[in-house]
């Protein structure tokens, strides 16, 4: 039987106050189910910068090679624009990586009313990123699969009739005669 492994570090200083009032606002912006799922995005940061930091005491071709390799791979996952550098790395905050979670895209796409919906949408299985289904709120989506993240076409909230649509497109509605 396969043991299980923690996939995060906790912090240096648990019980500081500031770190502790600074996760919390992180998981109700986000709507994170747990400070785990906070904290696993942390260590995969931490574990970016450390690599940048690393790379900067490395000979001058062989720098450059890390630096093309992680840039290119934080490119295609969305969170850094292709022509970043080894400083833009060491800039980058947990909130760049919440930013590229399947929960947060759904909500920023404008398919459900708030974050907590979009969680409860892909949990449930009416989320579908091309054509398989999604039931990970913390996926991490790439740049070339954001625009194929949609409802399930047999999901009862791809259903024009369904309140969940009038209210959603009613507020996207609702601002543009607003504008107009």
């Amino acid at each position: 039987m396969r043991r299980l492994r923690k996939k995060y570090e906790g912090p240096f200083k648990p019980w500081d106050y500031e770190l502790l009032m600074e996760e919390l606002k992180l998981i109700g912006e986000y709507g994170l189910k747990n400070k785990r799922e906070l904290r696993r995005m942390a260590t995969m940061l931490r574990k970016i910068r450390t690599v940048a930091r690393e790379a900067y005491g490395l000979p001058e071709e062989e720098k450059k090679r890390v630096e093309r390799e992680l840039v290119g791979r934080l490119y295609k996952m969305g969170i850094l624009p292709e022509d970043a550098t080894l400083d833009d790395v060491l800039r980058l905050e947990v909130r760049d990586l919440l930013e590229r979670r399947l929960q947060t895209l759904v909500y920023r796409k404008g398919l459900a009313k708030s974050i907590y919906q979009a969680r409860q949408m892909v949990v449930h299985g009416h989320i579908v990123v091309g054509d398989r289904v999604e039931d990970r709120p913390g996926r991490l989506i790439y740049r070339d699969e954001e625009d194929k993240i949609a409802i399930r076409p047999t999901s009862p909230y791809a259903n024009p009739d369904h309140p969940h649509w009038r209210e959603v497109s009613g507020a996207v509605e609702g601002e543009a005669s607003e504008e107009g």
